[in-house]
Parts: C-alpha cells; structure tokens; sequence
C-alpha cells in the first residue's frame, strides 16, 4: 500500500497518524505541496483531482481522507480496535456526524486562519487587514465551542471513553492555526485535556512526528515564493482569502 502524503496538510497528517498508530504497513509517497509536486504530469496520473492524500492499494486508488480512513478500518478491521469506528449503529453514527459536521466548520474556519496569516501577505502582497482576522479568528472560535459544547461535552473523547477517527480528524484541523502562532487552546483547559488525552492514546512521539513540519510553518512564505508554480499558488489562492 502508497499513500500520498505532504505533512503540511491536516488530511494527510490524520490518515497518517491513523496508519501508523494502528500499524498498518504503508509506503510514504511524499508529494510535496509548497514546490507544486501535485501539478507534475506523474502525479496527474495517480489521480485528477491534483490533492493529498491519496492512496494506492494495488491497483485500487482513493482519494479524500475520510473515504481512506474509513477504507483502512474496514480492510484492517481484524486488526484494528472497533473503538476507532464502532460496530454500533448508533456510536458509529456519531463519528460520521462529526466527519460530516466538521468540513463546513472547524475544518473550514481553521483552514481561513492559517491561510490568512501565513499566505496572504506573500500571495496578496500586504498584510491581512485586521477586520478580516478578527472575522476569521471569531468563526473559528465558534466552531470551537460547538465542538466543546456539542461533541466534547465532558466525555474524554467525541464518542465517549476511547478515542475514534472524530478525535483524529478534529485535532489535526485544530493544530493547524497553531502551526502559525494561533493558541487556540488559551482558556479552553477542556480542549487541553482532551489533546493530552490524545497525545498519550497515539504516543507522544507519532503526534509530534506528523505535526513538526506545521509547526515550522512560519518558513511556508519563502518555499512559496521560491516555487515555479507560484502564479498557480497565486490564482488558487486569492480566489479564497480575497
């Protein structure tokens, strides 16, 4: 099994930590984002749609993360703990309202955060005006409290006492904003816990291994602007932040 990685993206991160915490063998293709790799003509061959992750399972290929971490549960499922997606009906059914919750949500709000503070002013070419940020930053905040106060609540995990794909896929999309120097966790101790709580359910050591390149990416700016492919960078993004 390939699966398609750059570490900057919260999708990749999330299947990446899943296969790796659940020791599903795998070979990391990395398809390097900040330098246009997902424009290559070998790339375009493995799948159209020009995004990570993909995975390649044989001759078996598919894209979109929730899709991969749903099919590695169900290929793996001799293997892997039914806490991460429940037999269940209805345990199950809350993991996907989460999945299917969060795209439009904290997933879309963290992503403009990031966005706007590390790649506005290279892509625009001016800093983010502060309306905008604050804007920003107060979705985000919203999807935050949903999160806390409808899936959260005060169990230990989305779903209850163990830790399932909802936790992962939410983490991944928190760490992003923090990536760029946005404590998303100031005064909210019950996020806190809960993301101690994860660290020590995947290992320490996995959950800063998938995170060390966003955390660097302060750096993202000048491998942007040093790609060949920045004009695409450029009308890909401004379509979005502007």
């Amino acid at each position: 099994m390939e699966l398609y990685l750059d570490l900057h993206s919260q999708p990749c991160r999330s299947v990446f930590m899943f296969a790796k915490a659940v020791r599903i063998p795998f070979e990391f293709k990395l398809v390097d984002l900040m330098s246009g790799q997902q424009y290559s003509e070998e790339f375009g061959k493995i799948s159209v749609l020009r995004k990570v992750p993909v995975m390649k399972d044989g001759s078996f290929i598919l894209t979109e993360s929730i899709a991969i971490l749903k099919y590695l549960v169900q290929k793996y499922s001799s293997s892997v703990a039914d806490h991460w997606y429940p037999a269940d009906l209805q345990q199950r059914a809350r993991v996907n309202e989460y999945l299917s919750w969060q795209h439009m949500n904290l997933r879309a709000h963290g992503s403009k955060v990031f966005l706007l503070r590390a790649m506005f002013p290279v892509i625009i070419g001016s800093e983010v005006p502060k309306e905008k940020m604050d804007a920003a930053i107060e979705d985000l905040n919203q999807s935050l409290d949903l999160l806390e106060g409808k899936f959260l609540q005060n169990k230990p995990f989305i779903i209850g006492d163990k830790i399932s794909l909802a936790d992962l896929v939410a983490i991944v999309e928190i760490m992003q904003p923090v990536g760029c120097g946005i404590d998303v966790f100031e005064n909210r101790p019950k996020l806190i816990a809960w993301r101690e709580r994860l660290k020590k359910e995947l290992g320490e050591k996995l959950f800063d291994e998938a995170h060390e390149m966003i955390m660097k990416a302060s750096s993202l700016p000048q491998q942007i602007q040093s790609s060949s492919e920045l004009e695409k960078f450029k009308a890909m993004f401004r379509k979005y932040l502007i």
